[in-house]
């Protein structure tokens, strides 16, 4: 086990030291660190039921050494296996949060009275393993039984229910009827797993729809009033680039398991220092922890670098260490609808000049990365509380499982290696046509709705972007001369939802479902150059209306 001298060492590492620690009126930054527990691991007999019960005694013990709070997250079978029980009805209730975690064996759904589909006694097929395979009604009698268990063990229903994904139907009847105050589902990826989450409120936490668990509302009177954390810590610069072209996206992210991201100390020590340093609006959120199924031998080491890290964060006030529980209450309790917010990233890691920012609102998500001087908007997404996800009112019939937004912007999908797309800054300079280049962006929130970007140019001038909630708004300061505008640029045979380009306005249709992106400063044009659209300013501004909700 590390001790006190590791902690100071590590604290010393990240060059967090007593002059930075909180001051008032910082956005908080939360951190949740959440495990979740399964029985059993079919796809590799070496992980037997007992390797994966020492796994979570290693949890628990190093998490008490360090006296963390944290969530610990029960599969059905886990639940109602006695060891488990013992041990985490012995944790401090003040410190430890016993939730639900919503993959779904064979006992519980044969407990509802229901046939077992699956190929093991617990399968992570979308159509089996996950609510989305059941019947709304089904999904009510499922939920019934493991409530009725969990309370019968622990005295109490679980306030957190969290999962890889849960339908909107699930979470609207677990809020109804046992009051669940926070939810999680898993960081944005593509393919991985089999499980497809792309174009969503990226990182945080959102209110989500009444029909879409996955698309945030736009409304109180649409939404379920449960907060849904995004899980895994994402690394902002690079998960979202990772594996393009490839039918699966490796994962970057705070999970210990992985030795170049959560189980690399000079990475988690940059990942922590980006979180609390970095500016972010209302409040900044990362989960970490891990499943019990990587065994600890997988996750020892990263654990034992995280573990005293977030400890001394936490003793120096750089972070609020809460439960999932307490998470939801707070949020609830400030938020009446989806919040504002962003991450941003000021400096990446050791050998790379990158910087970038994530603003997330309830109508959309965008995303500006910097790279050797250069600007690229590599995502734009469009959020619509109207658009149903089939897993709602439909049972889920592939072994995989897909959500998705609107997209207008999308760096993954449209892209290919050396062909990344996106928006770029361009300008005709001397007849020429030439990528417009500066030094480093600066990040300013102005008020509770509004991130400030001024990114000093070398041609002269300031680009100035500035986000709210429902608009963004781009000009260029102190140099009129420069004919700048910005190229929507793809990879070649990229699948395009645009279905028209005009003056104004763009149109497109998604999976049958019709939007647009307006501008109130601007004009969008189809350019020679084979951008698949240019948008010019007006008077030195672009103003985007990001609006989709009708």
């Amino acid at each position: 086990m590390i001790r006190t001298k590791v902690i100071l060492l590590l604290l010393a590492l990240t060059g967090m030291t007593s002059a930075a620690q909180t001051t008032a009126g910082q956005e908080p930054k939360i951190v949740n660190i959440v495990n979740f527990i399964r029985l059993l691991e079919p796809r590799d007999p070496q992980i037997t039921e007992d390797v994966l019960y020492q796994t979570v005694v290693k949890q628990v013990n190093i998490m008490r050494t360090y006296h963390l709070t944290g969530t610990f997250l029960l599969q059905y079978d886990a639940l109602m296996d006695r060891r488990y029980q013992d041990l985490l009805r012995n944790l401090p209730k003040d410190s430890f949060e016993i939730g639900a975690w919503w993959e779904l064996p064979q006992p519980l759904i044969e407990k509802a009275g229901l046939k077992w589909r699956g190929r093991y006694p617990w399968d992570w097929h979308a159509d089996v393993g996950f609510s989305t395979g059941y019947t709304p009604a089904e999904r009510e009698k499922i939920a019934d039984v493991y409530m009725e268990d969990f309370k019968h063990i622990f005295g109490y229903y679980p306030r957190s229910v969290a999962s890889w994904f849960i339908d909107a139907h699930t979470l609207q009847y677990l809020y109804d009827k046992y009051r669940i105050v926070a939810s999680a589902n898993c960081k944005d990826q593509y393919g991985t797993d089999g499980y497809t989450l792309w174009g969503g409120y990226w990182n945080q936490a959102y209110y989500p729809s009444r029909i879409n668990s996955y698309m945030p509302a736009q409304n109180a009177a649409s939404q379920i009033p449960v907060p849904i954390f995004r899980m895994l810590g994402s690394d902002p610069v690079r998960q979202y680039d990772q594996g393009i072209s490839s039918p699966r996206q490796g994962v970057i992210t705070l999970e210990p398991v992985y030795p170049e991201a959560g189980g690399s100390e000079s990475w988690v020590n940059w990942f922590f220092r980006t979180f609390t340093e970095d500016p972010s609006l209302n409040f900044n959120y990362t989960q970490a922890g891990q499943e019990n199924s990587f065994t600890w031998n997988a996750m020892a080491k990263g654990f034992e670098i995280q573990m005293p890290l977030i400890a001394g964060l936490r003793d120096k006030g750089r972070i609020r260490l809460e439960t999932m529980e307490q998470s939801g209450k707070w949020f609830s309790a400030k938020y009446k609808v989806t919040p504002p917010t962003s991450f941003s990233v000021t400096k990446d890691v050791e050998g790379s000049d990158r910087k970038t920012l994530w603003y997330n609102s309830r109508f959309y998500r965008m995303n500006i990365l910097w790279e050797e001087g250069s600007l690229r908007i590599r995502d734009i997404h469009l959020f619509n509380e109207k658009i149903p996800d089939i897993y709602t009112t439909q049972v889920a019939t592939s072994n995989e499982c897909t959500f998705f937004t609107l997209p207008v912007v999308d760096g993954y999908l449209w892209s290919k290696p050396g062909q990344l797309a996106g928006l770029r800054l361009k300008a005709l300079v001397g007849g020429q046509e030439v990528a417009l280049k500066g030094g480093d962006p600066v990040f300013k929130n102005q008020d509770r709705e509004t991130v400030q970007v001024s990114w000093p140019l070398s041609q002269g001038g300031t680009l100035e972007v500035t986000l709210r909630e429902k608009t963004v708004s781009i000009k260029l300061a102190g140099n009129q001369s420069i004919g700048w505008y910005l190229d929507l640029e793809t990879a070649p045979g990229a699948s395009l939802p645009f279905t028209n380009i005009s003056a104004r306005q763009i149109d497109g249709s998604f999976e049958k479902f019709n939007y647009h992106m307006s501008a109130g400063k601007g004009r969008f044009s189809k350019p020679a150059n084979g951008a698949v659209f240019r948008l010019q300013p007006e008077k030195n501004e672009i103003r985007l209306n990001l609006v989709s909700i009708n």
